[in-house]
């Protein structure tokens, strides 16, 4: 039984479909240029395709580094707009500021200095790993850059300006499009890279309009590189137990693609092409999951815990119908969608049997992609990291390994692996949140905003 929280009268709780289209749309636009970028690549060659997986993967490994702060400032900030302390949100904003800075900079320098090393780490083949070291080089300026754009981005969805939001990132991929066909034409995969810079420095001018204009916070020049401890703090609380939840995963993913890289360039590629796919099938979960933070982080500074446990059994409902019925529909339209990538026909022929196997992966995924993000907002961030870290290292990683290779089930044991660890985890998560495990948290949450406000 979850007793009602007493609390004065709150605005409306915002709608979770509001919040979640232009999230979608916005993710949407950020897999289409992925995809874009793969087709392009895979055009110049099955070794430049492979290459510009393998370096992407490698830059999003670095850039979880960045939800050291991502994953806490949504959580604290909505929390304290919804228990009506807009002075602590705007002093949390600025504090990610510099704590972006400091990340981005140190993500960006990994990448320039360590790119050999971590590409050969990920058994490159010899014809792919020089293509994907110079790439993975010259991503390095657009990784600190979208440092500051994620965790700008982030404050203002908090703010449930995701409308804004979403015209940003339009903007940075219609830039992003317009520059890198023509300059992947003259200079190869840097042309990519160096259309990413530049589109991500225009993010950040429309960032900083949107944050005068639409929220009245002006950053000063300190707060571009200052770590302000009490802030920071609260933010880290839910972030460092966030960001080691997706280190975690994201180290045993890169297992997995290490064990595709060494069965061969042609794996790599099929791998690299699949996964493209099922990065459009999860797009409905990951916005779902996304809104369900938002949502709940502001009924949570409300005090309104009933109705954050009834949207969540509701928007856990609606994904996994809905992730279910775009998993089978990619299934059927792989072999035409993967013609886009190459005319090989095995690659086509195994990475249509993959997006079967999402089929099955997909639905337990969604359980991670709501339920996940509604545990971090109730303030439940340790839980999800240690009662899923096993299954990521013995299922995912291991899981890939064992029958990747040494069952030699190829390509399709690895997904089996990931269709595994996701059903477990996703699981685990679902009977955290139906036994009311968040509760304590939440109202932990609750009592700080309340005591902060009698002391205001």
């Amino acid at each position: 039984m979850m007793p009602a929280m007493s609390s004065a009268p709150q605005a409306a709780s915002p709608r979770l479909l509001t919040l979640a289209w232009p999230l979608f749309l916005e993710l949407w636009l950020a897999i289409a240029v992925g995809m874009v970028g793969t087709v392009l690549a895979g055009r110049m060659s099955d070794s430049a395709g492979g290459a510009f997986a393998l370096a992407n993967q490698v830059s999003a490994t670095l850039f979880i580094l960045l939800r050291i702060i991502g994953a806490g400032v949504s959580v604290v900030v909505t929390q304290s707009l919804g228990g009506g302390r807009r002075d602590t949100a705007d002093q949390v904003a600025r504090a990610v500021l510099g704590a972006s800075s400091w990340i981005g900079l140190g993500t960006a320098l990994l990448a320039l200095v360590g790119a050999g090393p971590l590409l050969r780490l990920m058994n490159a083949p010899a014809e792919v790993l020089p293509l994907a070291t110079v790439f993975l080089q010259s991503l390095c300026v657009a990784m600190l850059l979208d440092a500051w754009n994620a965790s700008m981005a982030s404050v203002m969805r908090a703010h449930l300006r995701t409308r804004d939001t979403l015209a940003v990132f339009v903007a940075m991929h219609v830039c992003h499009l317009a520059l890198a066909w023509p300059l992947m034409q003259r200079m190869g995969l840097p042309g990519f890279a160096l259309a990413l810079a530049i589109s991500r420095a225009l993010g950040l001018a429309l960032h900083l309009w949107l944050w005068r204009t639409r929220l009245g916070i002006r950053p000063s020049a300190a707060d571009w590189w200052r770590l302000p401890r009490r802030e920071l703090a609260a933010v880290l609380h839910i972030g460092l137990p966030g960001a080691a939840e997706n280190i975690a995963y994201r180290l045993a993913f890169m297992v997995s693609v290490a064990v595709a890289a060494l069965l061969g360039t042609q794996a790599l590629a099929t791998q690299a092409y699949a996964l493209q796919l099922m990065y459009g099938v999860l797009l409905f979960g990951l916005a779902t999951g996304f809104a369900v933070e938002i949502v709940v982080g502001h009924m949570i500074g409300a005090g309104r815990l009933h109705q954050a446990h009834r949207l969540v059994r509701r928007a856990l409902a609606r994904g996994l119908a809905v992730s279910t019925m775009v998993a089978l529909c990619a299934a059927l339209a792989a072999p035409w969608m993967l013609g886009w990538f190459t005319q090989d026909p095995q690659i086509i022929a195994t990475g249509t049997t993959l997006m079967w196997i999402t089929v099955l992966l997909e639905p337990g995924r969604t359980f991670n992609l709501v339920v996940i993000n509604a545990l971090r907002a109730a303030g439940d961030a340790r839980y999800p990291v240690v009662a899923g870290a096993a299954s990521m290292l013995l299922v995912l990683a291991g899981g890939s390994w064992v029958l990747g290779i040494y069952f030699g089930w190829g390509l399709a044991g690895l997904w089996i692996a990931y269709a595994a660890d996701e059903w477990i985890r996703g699981l685990l998560m679902w009977r955290r949140w139906a036994t009311l495990g968040w509760l304590p948290h939440a109202r932990a949450a609750h009592r700080r905003l309340r005591a902060a406000n009698a002391a205001a």
